[in-house]
């Protein structure tokens, strides 16, 4: 959440809702909603790190509000954040361990385990697929997040189709 709020903060300044709006707006339903008060703490953090700075704007119908901007060092850590590739490929998967370890615990069915994956992923492509149906058309970030998402499930169930043809291989 830090690194998405100082992008956010990039563009001017902001106070912790409009930030939340923002991130909902542009991440649509898909995206898991932002808590406000994981926002509001992370602002706190971003600030004591010094990548943020927050004044209390007063406001004559309601308690002050705090606006946060950008430091310098807010403007450079989201420099290299953009410039950094993102993680590796995922090679602690916990089904994996599960089915890497289900044949010493002597009663769990790898097949059976790996049928189980597949109905959840199948499940979730189909979660996904109605919340496609249901994103606004105009915003395409969203739609780009959903697709993305499908396509990572699709891959993890042909991955599990070649984990069974191995398993039936095997026990031939």
């Amino acid at each position: 959440m830090r690194l998405p709020l100082l992008a956010l903060l990039s563009r001017g300044p902001a106070h912790g809702y409009e930030l939340k709006q923002a991130l909902e707006k542009l991440l649509g339903s898909a995206y898991p909603q932002p808590n406000i008060g994981q926002i509001y703490v992370t602002l706190n953090r971003l600030q004591k790190s010094g990548l943020i700075e927050g004044e209390d704007v007063a406001q004559s119908t309601r308690p002050n509000k705090r606006i946060y901007r950008l430091t310098d060092a807010g403007r450079e850590a989201l420099a290299l954040w953009f410039e950094e590739p993102t993680d590796e490929p995922r090679v602690r998967d916990e089904f994996f361990m599960k089915l890497a370890l289900a044949p010493h615990t002597g009663d769990v069915d790898q097949i059976g385990l790996i049928n189980k994956q597949r109905r959840h992923y199948l499940n979730a492509m189909r979660d996904l697929s109605r919340l496609a149906a249901a994103e606004e058309r105009d915003n395409r970030i969203p739609q780009l997040l959903i697709e993305g998402a499908m396509l990572h499930l699709q891959a993890d169930l042909d991955w599990l189709e070649r984990c069974q043809e191995d398993l039936e291989e095997e026990q031939r």
